[in-house]
């Protein structure tokens, strides 16, 4: 058996927002997780607000499911622990559109 390199593997994270939050409680959790894109005086100045993922190299599945390599682990599950979503990790084993995702959002 030969050395598997670090960045073979990842980590998949699901969540679910409580069923009673409020629409504007959720938009403020998604705008604070994910970011936003955002204009003002009728389109004319655009601009990105930061969100926490913005700094973390991921890939996003589908609506609450992500993969992050596994030493940012730790700071995405305190960020998500601090809205009271439901949290469900994994390690996985990374694909190479995984890999491909992960290295560029490095960049």
């Amino acid at each position: 058996m030969g050395i598997i390199p670090i960045m073979m593997y990842g980590t998949l994270i699901l969540y679910k927002l409580p069923k009673k939050i409020s629409h504007n409680k959720a938009n403020q959790f998604c705008k604070k997780l994910y970011g936003q894109n955002t204009s003002s005086h009728k389109g004319r100045y655009e601009y990105h607000i930061r969100g926490l993922l913005d700094d973390i190299p991921h890939h996003r599945l589908i609506r609450g499911a992500f993969i992050i390599r596994n030493q940012d682990v730790e700071k995405v599950i305190a960020f998500l622990k601090n809205y009271s979503v439901d949290v469900y990790t994994r390690t996985i084993k990374l694909t190479k559109e995984d890999i491909k995702s992960l290295e560029r959002s490095l960049k």
